[in-house]
């Protein structure tokens, strides 16, 4: 088959899977939406050749992805890894533009432009794809990444939905020849796998009980501080039907397409955007000892950004199979969050700071020392797990924030999403992966 046969087949068969994505996340019901069946790519990865360059495609330079672009430019002289970003893809030709000769100066060589995702996909010259578009893309874009034969580094959080993660993880797992990384920097710090470390040694006994948060305090509006820009024009350079996709039309935003973060159509606000940086790496920790999430509800409201449509204060409780109780704050209306802790029958692990401390409960200070593990301090978090993927690219190992963990945490974001709006608890249950509203 001729390379310009074997892109028309893929950019037709992504055609195809993306009408039926849509149709599926459209009609999506909370307990009852079946999956569409996961297959096999027929294209096969091409992974670098030892000692050569690794080509990399970035679906959506925007905010979060020109960061990842001119951070790889910088990694890149420092001589950390050998990669090229060669092509951009984005509905704004814009933003994308921008992008493209901020990379040029910093890279020294022309990046290729595409207004349609799966042209850059189509590439056979790319091994890997990193997507920082925005939460309602990125199961599409991951997806068709991963069929069209490309390692995959996917933003945080890994979908909008859980019926989308769920979809992605199938894929994945039908194609584990696959390199797939979500991007949620922190499970790479020292600290939580030292926690990890100590809870699978029984040191604390049963972990019963953990609190996390993220919060901040946005007078002028979280996410408000995007700026808008005069240049972007619908319909001339900015493709406002593609970036909607499969959700309802609506007259051209360009505060919705900005600070999309604020909107419940394009993301979940405090709860994906936010906490899931907080909650991931503590889950990372407890995941052998607790499981899956298996209940959840969710209070809060808007308290003073009332112009927003997503929560400006949220407050969730987390219950797991293995009998395990999270609880975790988030606001953009107050910075003081909760300490940053696990709770055991026997010990307490403390990670507010960089270091992982233990503390005995009363009456197991006779049996349970005290120690603090101490932990380097670590340059750009997110640059290492960026770095992570790379590597794994090379070496064929599995990266280390996997889908079956972020599918875990899109469990807990999409129960407490339902349960804010809905105001009900919400149960999952793993053996069957349906919700069931309480």
């Amino acid at each position: 088959m001729s390379n310009n046969q074997s892109r028309r087949s893929f950019m037709a068969q992504a055609a195809a899977a993306g009408a039926a994505a849509a149709i599926i996340g459209a009609s999506a019901e909370a307990s009852v939406a079946p999956r569409f069946q996961a297959t096999r790519s027929q294209v096969k990865v091409k992974p670098p050749k030892a000692g050569e360059q690794i080509r990399m495609g970035v679906i959506g330079p925007g905010g979060m992805g020109t960061g990842h672009c001119y951070s790889t430019c910088e990694m890149v002289k420092r001589g950390e890894e050998d990669v090229k970003i060669v092509a951009l893809a984005d509905v704004n030709q814009v933003r994308m533009g921008d992008t493209a000769q901020g990379i040029k100066e910093r890279q020294g060589d022309e990046v290729d432009q595409y207004v349609d995702y799966r042209e850059l996909l189509a590439r056979e010259d790319i091994h890997c794809v990193l997507i920082a578009s925005t939460e309602h893309w990125h199961s599409r874009h991951a997806i068709d990444a991963l069929m069209a034969g490309k390692d995959v580094y996917c933003e945080k959080p890994m979908t909008l939905t859980l019926q989308q993660a769920l979809e992605l993880r199938d894929v994945v797992k039908a194609n584990p020849d696959r390199i797939f990384q979500v991007g949620t920097q922190k499970m790479i710090l020292p600290k939580y796998i030292a926690a990890r470390d100590v809870i699978n040694a029984g040191t604390i006994g049963k972990p019963v009980f953990s609190q996390t948060s993220y919060c901040r305090n946005t007078p002028e509006g979280e996410w408000n501080y995007y700026g808008l820009d005069d240049r972007w024009q619908p319909g001339v350079n900015v493709d406002w039907k593609a970036w909607l996709g499969y959700q309802k039309y609506r007259e051209w935003d360009p505060k919705i397409y900005a600070r999309w973060r604020r909107y419940k159509d394009f993301s979940t606000g405090i709860i994906g955007d936010l906490l899931v940086h907080e909650v991931t790496p503590l889950l990372m920790a407890l995941e052998k000892e607790v499981g899956w999430p298996t209940r959840v509800v969710a209070s809060g409201g808007h308290y003073v950004d009332k112009a927003m449509e997503n929560h400006d204060q949220v407050n969730l409780n987390v219950q797991f199979e293995g009998e395990h109780t999270m609880i975790v704050a988030g606001s953009t209306c107050n910075e003081v969050g909760l300490e940053n802790m696990i709770r055991g029958h026997k010990g307490n692990i403390y990670l507010n700071s960089r270091h992982c401390e233990v503390r005995p409960t009363r009456p197991y200070v006779d049996e349970v020392d005290q120690q603090t593990i101490e932990c380097p301090e670590m340059p750009n978090d997110q640059e290492l797990l960026r770095l992570n993927w790379w590597q794994c690219i090379r070496s064929r190992q599995p990266a280390i924030s996997s889908v079956d963990h972020a599918t875990k945490v899109m469990v807990m974001v999409d129960l407490a999403t339902r349960s804010m709006w809905e105001g009900s608890a919400f149960e999952y249950d793993p053996s069957s992966m349906k919700v069931r509203k309480l």
